[in-house]
């Protein structure tokens, strides 16, 4: 190798790492700035990437593109109905119910965490739970302060989900349409890697997290319910929620609702829902996501965690949410690329 190109080369690797970090920091002020319009619009393409499934299932029975989106809306808005009938009211008085009783669900926790502290003493064990109240204490004492101005943007938030709705199924309609003009801006090779991998890896992975998170909802419901855990259908939910956050979501909702279950129950029936929360997830881990997603994402796991962390920092919760795909999107387009150079060289060989 000639002495000018490796030096090109190093120049080239030099200069990539600032330029990256400066890119990253511009879009983390770009998402602060329009972060409620940005958050708007991802959530609603999401809904709009999920039920695109049922509008390609309709679509097998000859139904037209339109006739198919209306069929989903129908079978949607039923199904919005039924919930709001149902479960929902349930959710919403037990929501209700946990915060008015958090102040003496707190002092219990405290009182729980005391005794596992004096236990740790005692056995001389160099962990110090103290901390870990005091910083809980202090996150709910936060969203105490804020239960007024959520009770008052409550009819805001219904507004919002509606509009979220229609802009999902709008996507439905035109998103191809809108995708295509936008793809058709990049270079051919490029485009037609990138929408290969970029509608591969997100239907796949939110399809694949959604159904974790119902499958993870369906087995907790009746342990919950066995064990008679209070606010049971709101708690459950709560880790589903937190199932779609890849690689540790699932486990991050546990912690959360078993701190809950020590202040509700006591310390017996808090070891029975991490026992319970713990053996579910492994086999929705171990067993069934390998099946969802097969060969999904082939990131190392580092590669994994340096993206969540970044997604995190750039767009907090959303971003935590996209990291994942996003890396199996780049991986997957660089591969396909490579592989259509590949291609031709072999191609002009022969």
């Amino acid at each position: 190798m000639q002495l000018s190109e490796l030096i090109r080369r190093y120049l080239l690797y030099g200069l990539s790492g600032p330029i990256i970090v400066l890119n990253l920091w511009v879009l983390g002020q770009v998402f602060k700035y329009f972060e409620g319009l940005i958050s708007f619009t991802i959530l609603s393409a999401i809904l709009a990437l999920i039920l695109d499934y049922l509008v390609r299932l309709f679509e097998r029975f000859k139904l037209t593109r339109t006739q198919s989106v209306m069929l989903v809306l129908v079978v949607f808005l039923l199904l919005l109905i039924v919930l709001g009938f149902t479960l929902i009211p349930i959710v919403v008085s037990q929501a209700t119910q946990l915060l008015q009783g958090l102040p003496g669900l707190l002092e219990a926790g405290n009182r729980n965490i005391i005794w596992l502290q004096r236990l740790i003493n005692q056995h001389n064990l160099p962990f110090d739970l103290n901390q870990i109240s005091n910083q809980i204490n202090s996150q709910i004492q936060v969203i105490l302060s804020d239960l007024p101005e959520l009770a008052i943007n409550t009819v805001g938030q219904i507004f919002a989900t509606i509009l979220l709705i229609v802009l999902s199924f709008y996507m439905l309609l035109y998103g191809e349409r809108c995708w295509k003009g936008v793809i058709n801006l990049l270079p051919s090779k490029l485009a037609e890697a990138l929408s290969t991998s970029l509608k591969q890896q997100f239907h796949q992975f939110f399809l694949s997290q959604v159904l974790l998170a119902l499958v993870m909802v369906v087995f907790l419901i009746p342990t919950f319910l066995v064990l008679r855990i209070k606010f049971a259908l709101l708690l459950v939910l709560m880790i589903g929620l937190f199932q779609v956050i890849p690689l540790f979501g699932a486990t991050i909702g546990i912690g959360m609702v078993t701190f809950l279950v020590m202040g509700l129950h006591g310390f017996l029936p808090a070891v029975q829902v991490v026992l319970a929360g713990v053996f579910f997830q492994q086999i929705t881990d171990n067993i069934i996501a390998p099946r969802l997603r097969g060969n999904f994402t082939g990131l190392n796991p580092i590669w994994i965690i340096i993206a969540l962390l970044i997604g995190g920092r750039v767009a907090g919760f959303i971003g935590v949410v996209l990291a994942m795909p996003i890396a199996a999107t780049i991986k997957s387009t660089v591969e396909a690329m490579r592989f259509s150079d590949e291609l031709r060289l072999k191609a002009e060989q022969n």
